[in-house]
């Protein structure tokens, strides 16, 4: 199984910027190095992350993705595809990735495009009955709401049986992971999310739904909950500290939306805040192939079905991008190869 032509037209930038930024261009179809296998990329789920690596912002950012431009410049990273060609030391590995391979996974960029090249150790084969468009949505939002649970002793090996947990920022892809993780763990929820997504947040968990509009979190009883995730907004710290009970923890998955130093101030905010029993605890959250596993055979199993908003076909990828960027999704977005 061998890509049909030598080129692709993908979707590209050259510079840092909006969606405008990003045109489908005339690309030569990758061609995998010996740790790599190429994919026929059938959907690709977009984040948050990839309109911040598109603009750039915060600057900082661009010291890991490229001063003056992006080094990937095709953005996409969850990718759920097919193997259509492996490196030398893939082929090499009797447990490696073969040909015909269904895969998922957090990749570095390409996915934007009919045909990608990833590294083999960040795919993992895609359970049967697990659709590409479902796998595509998991990786990144879902591994990401994985290990902020995990910060808060909230993990898969956990006893959260009646842990109060609240989640604020409950609507995105990150926040509707969480509250189904959370439930799917014994976890009684409290979301916090927009109107638009009150009702999707409530269907997958949450006991507890708080309009953001009208939410007065400084309001609610001091030590109600066991844990707190902050998702999105910008929720002051001490008023979220209040609300933890003895030994309560506070993770931050936003850090402030500062223009150059993005989450620094805020998580050295937190970190003097938590002293001395750290119950401030900011995520970096990374890429984990056995997460990502992890979360397919939920979706195999029935147990957790991620609300995907809308689809965009790959021609209308730029569509795509320009309503993550908006900053309103509610779930997920993914572009269909």
């Amino acid at each position: 199984m061998t890509p049909p032509t030598a080129t692709m037209t993908a979707w590209t930038q050259h510079r840092y910027g909006g969606p405008d930024a990003v045109r489908p261009e005339t690309a030569p179809v990758p061609v995998p190095a010996p740790a790599e296998v190429l994919l026929r990329v059938q959907a690709t789920g977009l984040n948050s992350a990839d309109v911040r690596v598109m603009r750039g912002d915060p600057l900082l950012l661009r010291l890991a993705f490229g001063l003056r431009r992006p080094r990937t410049a095709v953005q996409g990273r969850d990718v759920a595809g097919t193997v259509v060609a492996v490196g030398a030391d893939v082929a090499a590995d009797p447990a490696g990735l073969r040909i015909g391979d269904d895969v998922v996974g957090e990749i570095t960029g390409g996915g934007l495009a009919p045909y990608a090249a990833a590294r083999a150790d960040r795919l993992v084969r895609r359970p049967a009955g697990v659709d590409a468009v479902t796998a595509a949505a998991l990786p990144m939002a879902g591994g990401t709401a994985w290990q902020a649970l995990a910060l808060a002793g909230v993990g898969a090996d956990d006893d959260a049986a009646g842990k109060r947990i609240l989640i604020l920022g409950a609507g995105g892809g990150v926040g509707t992971f969480a509250v189904r993780l959370a439930a799917l763990r014994g976890a009684t929820v409290t979301a916090v999310a927009g109107d638009r997504s009150a009702d999707v947040v409530a269907n997958l968990g949450a006991g507890t739904v708080l309009r953001h509009r009208a939410a007065d979190i400084g309001a609610l009883p001091a030590a109600s909950f066991d844990v707190v995730v902050l998702i999105a907004g910008e929720d002051r710290l001490r008023p979220l500290r209040r609300l933890l009970a003895p030994g309560g923890i506070l993770v931050l998955v936003s850090g402030g939306a500062h223009r150059v130093w993005g989450p620094i101030g805020t998580i050295v905010r937190g970190m003097l805040l938590s002293r001395p029993a750290a119950r401030i605890r900011p995520l970096a959250a990374t890429a984990h192939p056995e997460i990502t596993a992890d979360l397919a055979r939920l979706a195999a199993a029935g147990d957790l079905a991620p609300h995907i908003e809308r689809t965009w076909p790959l021609d209308d990828a730029g569509a795509a991008l320009a309503h993550v960027d908006a900053g309103h999704t509610v779930g997920k977005v993914v572009v269909i190869a």
